[in-house]
């Protein structure tokens, strides 16, 4: 009879990335291979990986210090605006701010995200189908981690906004059977020396 296991799932932000967002910076780079340094014991079942180059290229360079770990790209852990709230969803003291800074959302992309959250549930969270227990890694960008850990805590759906990640920072949730999903950690960088944490961050950011 088949049952069901804990699911880790490894949420990973992409390296820093050039201006024209085309790739990773040198700094990108050695905050990719320190991350996967850090991840070479655990028993990965696959990498996924967003379509974009930031992320493609995160995913080969963590891919590189794994074993035999097949990368996977997806079109749902790609770059997307998960969620798009009305003003009687925010706190009155926050939504001028959280709605400017989506005013430039189409209806297209809106849609489009949307359905592609609700594809990153399905795909990426819960228990796992068998009696043995998976671990995943997403490398994907600062959206759909704040849009999963958002879910794991049973927020509201517009509370991805606010939820801020470091390039190559880990975030990692359980999705034990049974249980509610917990984060276990989260925006962790401590893989990476002072100089390469909070990279894109304001200093007053800076921790």
């Amino acid at each position: 009879m088949t049952g069901t296991a804990t699911r880790y799932l490894y949420l990973v932000r992409h390296g820093e990335a050039v201006s024209e967002e085309s790739g990773l910076t040198e700094d990108g780079r050695r905050q990719a291979v320190l991350l996967g340094q850090r991840l070479q014991d655990v028993p990965f079942a696959a990498v996924h990986h967003g379509p974009l180059p930031r992320a493609e290229q995160t995913a080969r360079l963590i891919g590189d210090q794994l074993e035999s770990v097949p990368l996977r790209v997806s079109e749902v852990a790609g770059d997307y605006v998960p969620y798009m709230p009305v003003r009687d969803e925010l706190p009155a003291e926050s939504a001028d701010f959280f709605l400017r800074f989506l005013a430039d959302v189409t209806d297209e992309e809106r849609e489009h995200g949307s359905a592609l959250a609700g594809q990153a549930l399905d795909v990426f969270t819960g228990p796992v189908d068998g009696e043995q227990d998976r671990h995943e890694l997403v490398v994907t960008h600062n959206f759909l981690v704040a849009w999963l850990v958002r879910d794991a805590m049973h927020a509201p759906k517009w509370r991805w906004l606010g939820l801020n990640h470091g390039n190559a920072a880990l975030t990692v949730i359980r999705y034990a059977p049974g249980r509610p999903a917990s984060v276990l950690i989260s925006n962790d960088m401590r893989h990476l020396p002072a100089e390469l944490r909070w990279t894109g961050f304001p200093p007053e950011s800076h921790i």
